[in-house]
């Protein structure tokens, strides 16, 4: 029942993204498949916090130069997860993480790409019809760069600076005030000496993406963090 409901989640985020739209197969196209992944999150403690329900295109039937192009996104390495953590210790900040939520399916798609309907959510009546992709979809090739162009943009309109050196780091600067985000897909972790930067993000993060705030960082690539108000543990 958990999956299942997990698995309606998932299909209605992607309606709320207007990721598909359902279509006849032009004549000379192959639909790509699809298939269900499943994901229990857990928290510092191994407990599962939440169940998770992907629908994943099978891009490995994708051809290069035809389906898709680039697909690199950067993530941020452990070294630099590890320099801003000492960094926060020793200016005391707190470090707060959220979530993005049906993370690639807010990456655009520039090619056309056909799916087949997922198993168990086909439309009454048009079984014989096929999905137009409008947005990219897990699994397929292009998925991760379109979601890093996507969330790069948006950094940039606002104000956030690149780091040269670490792609998916990015620092905003108010005068004194500064804000530390790095990014690891679909979680980010991030920090700055100023609360109501702090407070500013999360709420344009959170009406600009489907996000879920998990407060301060706890547990993050494998990292369990206790945040104190002096100090900083991590094992």
């Amino acid at each position: 029942m958990k999956w299942k409901t997990a698995m309606d989640e998932e299909i209605r985020a992607i309606d709320r993204n207007n990721t598909w739209e359902l279509a006849k197969l032009p004549k000379g196209s192959q639909p790509i498949g699809v298939k269900w992944v499943f994901k229990r999150k857990m928290n510092a403690q191994g407990e599962t916090e939440r169940y998770k329900a992907r629908l994943v295109a099978k891009g490995y039937r994708q051809k290069e130069g035809i389906d898709y192009d680039e697909v690199f996104a950067p993530v941020t390495r452990m070294e630099t997860i590890r320099l801003l953590i000492s960094q926060a210790a020793q200016f005391k900040w707190p470090i707060f993480q959220m979530d993005v939520k049906a993370t690639f399916l807010n990456g655009v798609l520039e090619e056309e790409i056909y799916i087949e309907q997922p198993p168990g959510y086909m439309k009454s009546g048009e079984e014989k019809k096929v999905l137009k992709l409008k947005k990219v979809l897990y699994g397929s090739k292009q998925a991760p760069r379109a979601w890093n162009t996507r969330i790069d943009t948006y950094f940039k309109e606002n104000r956030f600076e690149q780091c040269p050196h670490e792609h998916a780091l990015y620092v905003k600067e108010s005068g004194v005030n500064m804000l530390f985000v790095a990014l690891y897909v679909d979680d980010l972790i991030f920090m700055g000496n100023n609360d109501e930067m702090v407070q500013e993000f999360k709420s344009t993060m959170a009406q600009e993406f489907e996000m879920t705030d998990l407060g301060l960082m706890k547990f993050f690539l494998g990292l369990e963090v206790r945040q104190g108000e002096t100090r900083i543990f991590v094992s």
